[in-house]
């Protein structure tokens, strides 16, 4: 399996979190609420997995690995254009937690902004994981040997298998305070 291909695989599963977002979504706006639950749920899975395991890989291992490479001017920004995106989704995700909160301490009229939020994401990541699959992963292979692409592919397991660890750390260290 060439790096890539985990990234890829983690697609799907992040796209099928969006329909379950989208569809969700769909049901607050008809019944004019949301349960707070789901949304901390949905908020978890971006943060967790969408953001700190997937982007994770991209950032810390994948694009460190291509910024030591002489990418063409189009991959450069390109590149670039990801990591703003990613930016974009935390961010969109923070404002998300915030609205969830208000809602959930009674204020009704963040219930919009839970709307607006979710659907920003829905749209959001499907436009940045065809860019990931269709563009940039295949131009950016071309940067790198067999060799270096199953180091990364070795990498990216590694970093999959402390991502456990992290989580629940930071699960009892949030608890403690």
């Amino acid at each position: 399996m060439q790096a890539r291909g985990p990234l890829m695989i983690e697609h799907r599963l992040i796209e099928r979190m969006l329909s379950v977002i989208k569809e969700v979504t769909g049901k607050i706006k008809s019944k004019h609420r949301a349960d707070p639950l789901f949304v901390d749920i949905a908020v978890d899975f971006i943060r967790v997995y969408a953001d700190r395991t997937h982007h994770g890989k991209e950032e810390d291992i994948l694009f460190r690995e291509l910024n030591n490479k002489p990418l063409s001017t189009e991959d450069r920004k390109i590149m670039k254009e990801l990591i703003e995106e990613h930016t974009f989704g935390r961010q969109t995700t923070k404002e998300l937690v915030a609205a969830n909160s208000r809602y959930r301490n009674g204020n009704e009229a963040a219930l919009t902004e839970i709307v607006t939020k979710l659907q920003t994401l829905t749209e959001f990541y499907p436009k940045h994981i065809e860019k990931e699959d269709k563009v940039f992963f295949p131009s950016s292979r071309n940067y790198f040997t067999n060799e270096e692409d199953q180091a990364m592919l070795a990498d990216f397991g590694e970093f999959d298998r402390k991502m456990i660890h992290e989580k629940y750390n930071s699960v009892v260290e949030e608890l403690e305070t």
